[in-house]
């Protein structure tokens, strides 16, 4: 199946994304649940503040990856002011 990755950006608002973080968590525990997600995490400044999000996760096709990206709280309320949505092919590690 198809990998994507989600680059993520964050608005300047370390309080919205804390208010969001929980319904956050269980879209994500939802999508780990069912073995789409290869990889999630905070990408973090130089002091260690959260900037953004990298989020890998199996999809059937890119359209099916920005629905389920779409669906994200921390899209859905505006958190990542940005995003990149990018087919990708793991090489490492080697399966």
């Amino acid at each position: 199946m198809p990998l994507f990755a989600m680059i993520t950006h964050d608005v300047p608002d370390p309080e919205r994304r804390k208010e969001t973080r929980p319904d956050h968590l269980r879209h994500m525990d939802a999508l780990e649940a069912s073995g789409r997600v290869r990889y999630g995490g905070p990408l973090l400044g130089e002091n260690g503040e959260v900037m953004g999000s990298l989020i890998i996760l199996e999809a059937d096709s890119l359209d099916d990856a920005k629905a389920t990206y779409g669906r994200d709280p921390y899209v859905k309320h505006g958190v990542f002011g940005h995003y990149d949505l990018l087919e990708t092919r793991q090489v490492y590690p080697k399966a």
